[in-house]
């Protein structure tokens, strides 16, 4: 399972950095959709995030952390698409966008709260969005990067070249590395279910006050 692994992470650093690139586009046009955002719909951000702050600083029914299958079950099913769509070639694009729209999420995310909070924001987007996700993008990246040559050598050798070679084993390498990264994604979920509510909590008492 650790070979393929290795072979990407060697042979695949165009395509890393074009992936990495189109995610950091995505994280940029995120942060800025938030500047986008009309004064009503700024106003009922920050009436959501106050009154999630105030619920997350009382203990209110407001937060309710996600459970652990919840959590991995949206990492697997993230993984999942871009495995489907690495497998049927013509979703190549597919896998594209869907590492841009990661990006916009998180800079959204990130946006809103500095938007919102400033500093205050920032810190508590340490604590809540930065730990789990400097693992799991990372995850998904390598096996977008995957999906991505797999897709091309299925391209390549099927409609350029016009062979019919055995597509076996580059199908178990891809199938095997997008197994090793679901079990990581499945490892940092258990991260993310019962550590970084703990961390928000630690966080939120600051920003709380602001908001009573």
């Amino acid at each position: 399972m650790l070979q393929p692994i290795r072979h990407t992470l060697k042979d695949q650093t165009p395509l890393y950095i074009f992936v990495g690139v189109l995610f950091l586009m995505g994280v940029v046009f995120g942060a800025l959709m938030v500047n986008a955002l009309t004064l009503e719909q700024q106003q009922d951000l920050s009436r959501y995030l106050g009154n999630f702050f105030v619920s997350v600083n009382e203990g209110g029914e407001g937060f309710m952390p996600q459970t652990y299958w919840e959590v991995a079950g949206l990492h697997l099913k993230w993984l999942g698409l871009i495995w489907l769509l690495g497998l049927s070639v013509i979703g190549l694009p597919g896998i594209l966008i869907l590492d841009f729209l990661k990006g916009v999420l998180i800079g959204f995310t990130v946006g809103c709260l500095v938007g919102q909070y400033t500093w205050k924001g920032l810190l508590f987007a340490l604590v809540s969005v930065a730990p789990h996700n400097l693992i799991v993008i990372p995850a998904l990246l390598i096996s977008s990067v995957a999906a991505v040559s797999f897709s091309l050598g299925i391209i390549r050798s099927r409609v350029l070249l016009h062979r019919n070679g055995n597509v076996s084993r580059p199908f178990l390498s891809y199938t095997g590395l997008t197994l090793a990264m679901a079990a990581v994604l499945m490892a940092v979920s258990s991260f993310e279910t019962w550590v970084t509510p703990t961390m928000m909590a630690w966080v939120t008492p600051m920003i709380g006050q602001n908001t009573l």
